[in-house]
């Protein structure tokens, strides 16, 4: 016997119960995919990138830092939460709930076993249908690693990769320095 068909949901429907529920999910063509709750290290390395950026953007005109927030890509409309957020200018929202962000510049993916391939594949195929987004990093919770995409003025990305606690990261989009060390702050390694 086949399996029975997964239920479809409009975006409507998707964002009545995702605006209600006490985890999070994803949400791209009817179908909703949930976020799998992540490492304790995954949460600290994610943490550590917020609150790094956020002090450095604090002092910066039009910078808005945000941890976990949910984006729409219209293009191809996905919904998706990335560890963190950056927008330059005025933040767009889809709707008067302003939960639903349009115009991140910069999204930084923490990835997992489990999501690594889909952060580095499909989910930056989506994020790259953001106009507004001008860089991505991907970063390590296992090790001191980061791997950074600028795109170019045409339309190309740029790829770059550092390692190392002594490593930084110059984030040209946003106007800020990310060190290894305080990415990797409370974490040991073996």
């Amino acid at each position: 016997m086949p399996p029975p068909p997964k239920p479809y949901l409009t975006a409507a429907e998707y964002l009545a119960l995702e605006r209600q529920a006490q985890t999070r999910s994803e949400y791209l063509d009817g179908e909703v995919f949930a976020v799998p709750r992540e490492s304790r290290r995954h949460e600290i390395v994610a943490g550590n990138v917020a609150g790094e950026l956020r002090a450095q953007l604090d002092a910066l005109p039009h910078r808005l830092c945000l941890s976990m927030p949910r984006i729409y890509v219209p293009r191809t409309g996905l919904y998706a939460y990335p560890d963190v957020g950056v927008v330059c200018g005025e933040p767009r929202f889809e709707d008067e709930h302003r939960d639903t962000l349009l115009n991140p510049t910069l999204l930084v993916e923490v990835f997992s076993p489990a999501t690594e391939a889909y952060d580095r594949g499909r989910k930056f195929a989506h994020y790259r249908a953001l106009g507004s987004l001008a860089e991505y990093l991907l970063v390590s919770p296992d090790e001191p690693q980061a791997e950074q995409l600028i795109r170019q003025d045409d339309g190309r990305w740029l790829y770059s990769a550092v390692s190392g606690l002594e490593s930084t990261l110059l984030l040209p989009s946003v106007e800020a320095v990310l060190p290894l060390a305080a990415v990797y702050a409370g974490i040991t390694f073996p």
